[in-house]
């Protein structure tokens, strides 16, 4: 097997290009996140075409349907939004005594509505007093950080989206610059020092992609498979930020988490 890989270097507009040169190679399958997939869609109507996304198939309008997405198309899809409240949840336990805490949020995030509910609902349901910051730019998020640590915030809960991982490191290390404790959508940000976070397994994702198109060379038609959606979730705590930041992780949830950072 040949795998014939093209990437855009951060740069969109070459995608359709891209995806032209492989559907005149006559490839078998194609595999890309959303912006390469929805290039695909414009470039070919029969080459088979997985897509791994973290936003809403269908809200996002690369399928019709979940179950039977149609076409040439299906995909993974590690959407977690809906899980919001239980990662403010898990923050609190982590951090009780804040007595409020922070919610930064993408305002340009194709989920933020989503997300926003979600995390409201929970914190009604917690009785958890949530002060809601917005950040599109990497001088906002400067900005969002001096404003949460005026608002006498506990703790902070770092939403999802592109343009948030993007700035992975900067939003690290304003958290320990301020010393507050933050949680986030994806181990990622934990690996690279953040306290915790509770999210969809992108590394499962991309596995399970990989099976679609083993299925697909076997014979399957991606259409008539269903969108797969995120049922791994994990809990991940870095146990030397929550010493620095003076925490004592309590055991139950300790024994709940699925990766621990030593």
């Amino acid at each position: 097997m040949t795998i014939e890989s093209r990437w855009a270097e951060g740069r969109p507009e070459q995608l359709p290009k891209l995806a032209a040169e492989l559907v005149a190679l006559k490839v078998a399958a194609i595999v890309g996140n959303v912006d390469a997939v929805r290039a695909a869609k414009e470039a070919t109507t029969s080459i088979p075409l997985i897509f791994v996304t973290g936003l809403d198939p269908v809200t996002t309008d690369l399928v019709s349907s979940i179950n039977r997405p149609g076409g040439n198309i299906t995909g993974v899809s590690f959407y977690d939004v809906p899980i919001s409240g239980k990662r403010l949840a898990l923050l609190r336990e982590l951090v009780p005594k804040a007595e409020t805490i922070a919610v930064l949020q993408d305002p340009n995030f194709v989920a933020h509505d989503a997300e926003t509910r979600e995390i409201e609902d929970a914190a009604r349901t917690l009785g958890q007093k949530i002060v809601i910051f917005k950040a599109a730019r990497e001088q906002e998020i400067d900005s969002a950080f001096s404003a949460i640590m005026r608002s006498g915030a506990g703790a902070l809960h770092v939403g999802a989206g592109p343009f948030i991982n993007s700035r992975r490191s900067q939003l690290i290390g304003l958290a320990a610059f301020h010393a507050i404790p933050a949680s986030y959508f994806t181990a990622g940000f934990v690996e690279a020092g953040g306290l915790m976070s509770y999210g969809s397994s992108q590394t499962d994702a991309y596995r399970r992609a990989g099976t679609y198109v083993a299925r697909i060379l076997n014979g399957d038609k991606a259409g008539e498979l269903p969108v797969e959606l995120p049922t791994n979730f994990e809990l991940t705590i870095n146990l030397r930020t929550a010493k620095a930041l003076g925490l004592t992780v309590p055991p139950p949830l300790l024994a709940r988490t699925d990766q621990v950072i030593q």
